[in-house]
C-alpha cells in the first residue's frame, strides 16, 4: 500500500474539491435562478444551466475516482517476491 499512497492522497484532495465544487454550482444555480426576472428565464437557468454546472462540479470526483481505482489497480497487480529474508 505504500507505493500508491500519493494517489490516494490526491484521491482525497480531489473527493473534497468535488464536494466544495457541488455546494458551490449549487449555491450559484440557485442565485442565478433567483436572479433572472421572469418564468421561463429561470426554466431556461433549472432545465439548461443545472446539468452543465453539475457535469463540470463532477470532473474532479470522477478523477479522483479513477486516481483511486488506479491505486487498487496497482496493489493487486504488483508483484511480490515469494522469497522471504530467512530464506537466503
Amino acid at each position: 500500500m505504500r507505493r500508491y499512497r500519493m494517489l490516494r492522497t490526491w484521491s482525497v484532495v480531489l473527493s473534497v474539491l468535488a464536494a466544495l465544487s457541488f455546494a458551490s454550482a449549487t449555491a450559484a444555480i440557485i442565485w442565478w435562478a433567483g436572479a433572472r426576472g421572469g418564468a421561463w428565464e429561470t426554466a431556461v437557468v433549472v432545465i439548461i444551466g443545472t446539468p452543465i454546472a453539475l457535469l463540470l462540479a463532477s470532473l474532479p470526483l470522477a478523477l479522483a475516482q479513477a486516481l483511486r481505482s488506479l491505486a487498487d489497480i496497482g496493489e493487486d497487480m504488483a508483484f511480490e517476491s515469494l522469497t522471504s529474508a530467512a530464506s537466503y
